[in-house]
């Protein structure tokens, strides 16, 4: 009997999960069916606990809802303790399992589809909102020489690092310096590894960010795809060496929502090149 599977936003028509769980069905050979769900602003859970009456075995959970399904699960990851948010439910039986594998897949793309190692490197991490919360445990335990969270309101940066840091101490290690910062106290600071996950690109604003933030070889990568973002353009001009959009995060955080469903990891590489137009 074919398994079935979903993905709940509002709005959903635009979503490319359906396209890539797809791809990885027929890639590993399983059984399933998944497709966009739109649920209702005010009920979300209603629409969860629909799904799981109809025979549903799981979810993934994108804009506005993330924080919602943190809240519905009754049972938690680590990482999604750390997030505050669920992006991939399980339901298992009379429990649902909340998981947030956004981070896996940032990390996973940059480590592995770029080839640029984390560990011992300078990491900026702009923005404090929901993105940044789901990244900032898995960024840690690729133990960076030093992780900077800025955001335009240093309280909340602050408060993101000091909620990681109360919880998850056992996690990060003591040789990892994790320090939050406003945009004003990055001037003279130089990063290998920048990352925006704010959502400027949305409305293509400039992030107020200095000009001398790139070291030599630097990595700049923006969450958002499809589109060249202001900040991918700064980034450009002002000495990045690899720029990159987060197609392939969105790709590996549904690879590890697909393991997490079916024990069977796809290969992600064909389906990004797929995904980017390119033969496989």
């Amino acid at each position: 009997m074919t398994d079935r599977y979903a993905v709940i936003g509002n709005p959903i028509s635009h979503s490319k999960s359906p396209l890539i769980h797809k791809m990885f069905a027929q890639q590993t050979a399983q059984d399933i069916r998944y497709e966009a769900i739109e649920a209702p602003l005010d009920n979300f859970a209603g629409k969860v606990y629909e799904l799981i009456t109809q025979g549903y075995r799981g979810c993934n959970v994108t804009v506005p809802f993330k924080f919602e399904a943190f809240k519905l699960a009754t049972e938690l990851s680590d990482r999604a303790q750390a997030a505050q948010a669920v992006n991939t439910l399980r339901f298992n039986g009379d429990g649902i399992f909340g998981d947030n594998t956004d981070g896996a897949g940032l990390v996973t793309d940059i480590t592995h589809n770029l080839n640029c190692e984390l560990s011992n490197k300078r990491v900026l991490l702009v923005g404090a909102g929901g993105a940044a919360w789901g990244v900032l445990l898995p960024l840690l335990n690729e133990v960076p020489q030093r992780l900077v969270i800025a955001n335009r309101t240093v309280a909340k940066a602050e408060e993101a690092a000091q909620t990681l840091l109360s919880g998850f101490t056992e996690h990060i290690s003591h040789s990892t310096e994790f320090v939050a910062r406003g945009f004003s106290d990055l001037v003279d600071e130089e990063f290998d590894v920048v990352i925006n996950a704010t959502s400027a690109g949305l409305t293509d604003s400039e992030i107020p960010l200095p000009p001398t933030l790139f070291a030599p070889r630097a990595l700049a990568y923006d969450m958002m795809y499809g589109r060249e973002t202001p900040f991918m353009k700064f980034a450009r001009t002002h000495g990045a060496a690899v720029v990159a959009d987060g197609l392939g995060m969105l790709v590996e955080q549904a690879a590890e929502a697909f393991y997490l469903w079916r024990g069977v990891r796809p290969d992600t590489r064909a389906v990004l090149e797929q995904l980017r137009g390119t033969k496989c």
